[in-house]
């Protein structure tokens, strides 16, 4: 199987086939914007270079394993295979006005998060920035977008800035004025509080969002949850977020996967404030999608409604997640993990 171009900006393109500027652009409109699947459909290139492209060239690299769509509310996951057999699963999630994908940036995870299916499988390997990329061209392809764009978080599958420096090119080629164009401002990436990753993704010129994936704050509790806390703690994380704060002046926002009688009390409401002091911090409160052999169940809907409450009433911006995906076993890692065992 030939390389793949989609993880080459236009410029790299041109400088990799030996072709002008502008020619690199054009190639990559049609793999970005336009999304085709065949170098003969590139019809303003010359037959020769689309011949050269053909020989040495895939236009993709991911396949389709599985798709499963929920009827209820449109939120669709893909499983796809990876050019050396690998899987990855992504996510289209529909809104009211919007559509959110959800893309994978490792093969596995190593953290192992323990309310988290990825986990379970372990860490394989990093996506290079064009399986990354063809994970949100796979998933837009039969949309009808309207002119608008979508809306992107790095929350699927892995560690984000355990891959740095690939995530940062994907958004780079996600957000190109050439291609899909999705502005800074509509991109998350999502992380458990890699600290080094923090300090590189503050040295991009940007207004892409950071989200912590902090689930409890307190060291004893996050540390269960999220073991990465054994190596870097609450403290460690709140001095890196501080200065990441003052170098870029961006705001952040806190994940919290509501777990029934774990972290969906009053008490912990109060240590997430007390750890709020000094942050410009939004909440983001993620009820949890179950997990087959996992110790977890999910905060009941009045609960959930509780902990936003009183971060709203506290003057925190605060949001509650719509569970869209459940009967589609859309959390992360679940439909991969479900494939392997029925293999």
């Amino acid at each position: 199987m030939g390389q793949t171009l989609t993880g080459l900006m236009a410029v790299e393109i041109a400088e990799k086939l030996g072709v002008k500027p502008f020619q690199g652009k054009q190639i990559f409109k049609w793999l970005h914007l336009k999304m085709v699947r065949d170098f003969d459909a590139m019809t303003d290139l010359s037959k020769a270079l689309r011949e050269t492209l053909k020989e040495n060239y895939e236009v993709r690299q991911l396949a389709l394993v599985e798709m499963e769509q929920s009827e209820r509310t449109g939120t669709k996951k893909a499983l796809l295979r990876l050019a050396d057999g690998e899987t990855v699963e992504c996510v289209l999630i529909r809104g009211a006005d919007r559509i959110t994908l959800c893309l994978s940036s490792q093969v596995g995870c190593a953290l192992k998060c323990t309310f988290c299916a990825t986990g379970l499988a372990g860490f394989t390997r990093d996506l290079t920035p064009d399986e990354i990329v063809e994970q949100a061209l796979f998933l837009l392809e039969d949309e009808d977008m309207e002119g608008r764009t979508p809306n992107i978080v790095y929350m699927g599958m892995g560690e984000p800035l355990r891959n740095t420096e690939n995530v940062i090119k994907s958004i780079k080629l996600l957000m190109d004025k050439n291609g899909l164009g999705i502005g800074a401002r509509k991109i998350s990436v999502s992380t458990a509080g890699e600290l080094k990753g923090i300090r590189l993704f503050a040295q991009e010129d940007w207004q892409v969002r950071l989200s912590i994936s902090l689930h409890a704050a307190n060291d004893d509790l996050r540390s269960k949850l999220v073991p990465l806390n054994r190596k870097y703690s609450l403290e460690q994380l709140k001095e890196t977020l501080l200065a990441y704060q003052a170098d870029s002046g961006r705001q952040i926002t806190f994940e919290w996967t509501l777990l029934d009688g774990v972290n969906d009390s009053k008490r912990d409401f109060d240590e997430l404030m007390e750890y709020r002091k000094g942050l410009k911090a939004s909440v983001n409160l993620i009820p949890w999608n179950p997990v087959a052999d996992l110790p977890y169940g999910t905060s009941r809907p009045d609960k959930c409604e509780a902990f936003r409450d009183r971060l709203l009433e506290a003057g925190v911006q605060a949001t509650l997640r719509v569970e869209k995906g459940r009967d589609i076993d859309a959390a992360c890692g679940q439909l991969r993990r479900t494939h392997a065992a029925v293999k």
